[in-house]
C-alpha cells in the first residue's frame, strides 16, 4: 500500500472510489488496473485493499454485522482522509450492507470530498467459479460459514454511480468504463 505521488504537476482533486461486490467479483483487479492508468496520468492514487486493512487496521474484528460495519467505517475514514489530500483512494471492499456504505458516503459529503460508489456486479455463480481465495469451496465443504452472498447477506446498491458487469467485459474495458465516469465527473 505505498502512496504514489505523480509529481508536482499531478492533478490535486482527490476522491474515494468504492468498489463493492461479492468475493471474487473482480474488485481488486479492477482497482489495480484503474490505479495504474491514473498513475500514468499523474494522479496520486492509493488502493485500500480490504484484506490488508483487516490485517493491519481492523485486526481483531470478526464478521458479525457490527464488526463489518466498524471495518467499513474505518476504511471510509482513511479513504476520506486520503481523498481530502488530493489522493484517488480506490477501495475494493465488499461492504455488504447499504447502511454502512451510506454512512461512508455521508461522511464524504459532510467533508465536501468526492465519493463514487461502483457496484462490481458479478453474479455469485461466476464468483464461485473464479473463487480467487478458495472461500466458496470452503463454504461448500462446511469449513467456513458467513460467506457474503451465499449464507450471509449482500445488499447490492440500488443506485450506484456505476454498475460494472466484469464477467461480460475485459479488465481493461471495465477500467476504461470507470475512468470514463471519473472523467465525466471532473476527477480524471
Amino acid at each position: 500500500m505505498g502512496l504514489t505521488d505523480g509529481g508536482a504537476s499531478a492533478p490535486a482533486t482527490g476522491a474515494t472510489i468504492w468498489l463493492t461486490g461479492l468475493p471474487s467479483a473482480g474488485k481488486t483487479t479492477l482497482a489495480h488496473a484503474l490505479a495504474e492508468r491514473l498513475r500514468g496520468e499523474g494522479h496520486r492514487t492509493e488502493v485500500l485493499d480490504g484484506d490488508e486493512i483487516r490485517e493491519f487496521l481492523s485486526a481483531g474484528l470478526g464478521f458479525t454485522r457490527e464488526d463489518r460495519h466498524t471495518n467499513v467505517q474505518r476504511i471510509g475514514f482513511v479513504a476520506e482522509l486520503l481523498a481530502s489530500h488530493g489522493v484517488k483512494a480506490l477501495v475494493p471492499v465488499i461492504a455488504p450492507y447499504t447502511d454502512s456504505r451510506e454512512a461512508v458516503r455521508k461522511r464524504h459529503q459532510a467533508e465536501g470530498t468526492p465519493y463514487l460508489e461502483v457496484h462490481v456486479a458479478t453474479p455469485v455463480e461466476v464468483c464461485s467459479v473464479r473463487d480467487v481465495k478458495g472461500l466458496y469451496a470452503k463454504q461448500a465443504s462446511g469449513e467456513i460459514s458467513g460467506l457474503t452472498g451465499v449464507d450471509d447477506p449482500y445488499e447490492a446498491p440500488a443506485d450506484p454511480d456505476l454498475r460494472i458487469e466484469t464477467h461480460e467485459r475485459t479488465v481493461e474495458d471495465s477500467a476504461a468504463q470507470l475512468h470514463a465516469l471519473l472523467t465525466e465527473r471532473g476527477l480524471a
